[in-house]
């Protein structure tokens, strides 16, 4: 499993090559969408997104980090961080955007000429905004933000999901500067979540549920992996959700933590399990559910019940001042003592036991081994130890939580048993 923010892009790219094959098509035809999934409707309620006041709170949080740590200002691309603290909402390509918080003064932003329209949409009308056109240097016109604000030779700070060929322009067009790390400032703005980002953690997670438990109701034998795949990204969008994915695996695949893309068939007895994530207003889930398409055999219910006493274990010793690694310590101790492993051995838990998530599907810190941050409240995680045994099948049990002064919480009900995968 990736330990990078980008997981879900990642995840994307395989998720097509399972649910796209020639002659299947990418998008359900709406005609042969399955009754369960058909029937669904918006949850009730709406999405309330983050106020421009929670913004501000969140930039002066940032300058009081950049004054600890003695950085000059932040760059960020777009991607989550700048919509995180301006809400702008703008795709990567080979023409940069860039954005500058300084520790004092207004933000100012670059981007290209023609899109000029489009930026000050996003950024408001009267903020310091940039724009070069397509024979021109975006990084001299940063250049000279900085040499305005008094920051030539300042140290700025990369948030860590600049590309480089951005980081070598910016450092090309002003040498003097120090370009340092802004992850002591960015992460420590965005790793613990406000009760207006729990809300939206926990809509995402609601509507998440709901489409896994209406694609379970769908499993039919002779059904592909990628057809359950789509019945479950159909759900979301129904349910109110967006931004899906959906990794489903039968049999000996669920082996593979993240699939595989060799066709799979439902068949009588197959272990069943769907790995899959959606956002609302900008906030992720990320659930997994493992069942068996008919009787269990005594071996997958121990199997999933030592899964489950792990998943337990790891949510246990998820308490505040505990490190991260204690938490994946824990959900450990139980596989291996049931004899699997040792460490990330097969069969047994072969990465760690979960990872962050707020606005990315994988942020830090992560329950892994060698991660000391202490847990404070507001933090949030996925707790999904996994048990693989190769040409068998895997077993693994997904919920997010989130840590509160009195200990975690989870976002979901936790599945009760290997036949009764929704509380």
């Amino acid at each position: 499993m990736t330990s990078r923010r980008r997981f879900v892009g990642g995840m994307a790219g395989l998720l097509g090559a399972v649910a796209a094959r020639p002659g299947e098509g990418a998008a359900p035809d709406p005609c042969d969408v399955p009754a369960p999934i058909g029937a669904l409707q918006p949850l009730p309620g709406e999405a309330v997104p983050i106020a421009a006041a929670e913004r501000e709170r969140r930039i002066e949080k940032a300058r009081r980090l950049m004054a600890e740590h003695k950085l000059d200002a932040i760059l960020l691309e777009p991607g989550s961080s700048l919509s995180y603290f301006f809400g702008a909402a703008w795709g990567l390509s080979e023409r940069p955007f860039l954005g500058l918080l300084p520790a004092r003064g207004q933000a100012a932003f670059v981007c290209p000429g023609f899109e000029e329209g489009r930026a000050r949409e996003q950024v408001g009308a009267g903020t310091d905004l940039r724009v070069w056109q397509e024979d021109e240097s975006p990084y001299a016109l940063l250049a000279g933000i900085l040499r305005d604000r008094g920051l030539a030779n300042g140290r700025i700070g990369i948030e860590e999901q600049l590309r480089f060929f951005v980081f070598d322009g910016v450092r090309g067009a002003q040498p003097q500067a120090t370009l340092t790390s802004a992850t002591t400032v960015v992460g420590g703005c965005r790793r613990l979540k406000s009760a207006a980002e729990l809300a939206l953690m926990q809509r995402a997670n609601d509507v998440a549920l709901a489409a896994l438990r209406a694609a379970f109701g769908t499993l039919s034998a002779g059904m592909s992996q990628s057809e359950l795949s789509r019945n479950v990204m159909s759900a979301v969008t129904r349910l109110g959700g967006g931004d899906a994915f959906a990794l489903a695996a039968f049999g000996p695949a669920t082996a593979f933590p993240h699939g595989t893309v060799k066709p799979q068939s439902l068949r009588e007895g197959d272990v069943v399990l769907i790995d899959m994530g959606c956002d609302v207003a900008g906030y992720q889930a990320d659930i997994t559910r493992t069942t068996v398409f008919g009787k269990p055999t005594p071996r997958q219910t121990e199997i999933w019940n030592l899964e489950r006493r792990a998943q337990d274990a790891a949510f246990a010793a998820a308490r505040v001042g505990a490190s991260c690694e204690s938490v994946d310590a824990a959900a450990r101790r139980v596989i291996t003592d049931a004899g699997f492993g040792p460490d990330y051995k097969r069969p047994g838990l072969p990465h760690r036991t979960g990872h962050g998530i707020g606005m990315d599907g994988h942020e830090a810190p992560n329950f892994v081994r060698g991660e000391k941050t202490p847990l404070e409240p507001g933090m949030c995680f996925s707790d999904e130890p996994t048990i693989v045994i190769d040409g068998e099948f895997g077993i693994r049990l997904e919920d997010c939580l989130y840590i509160t002064e009195n200990g975690p919480r989870f976002f979901t009900p936790q599945s009760p048993a290997i036949d009764r995968p929704f509380a």
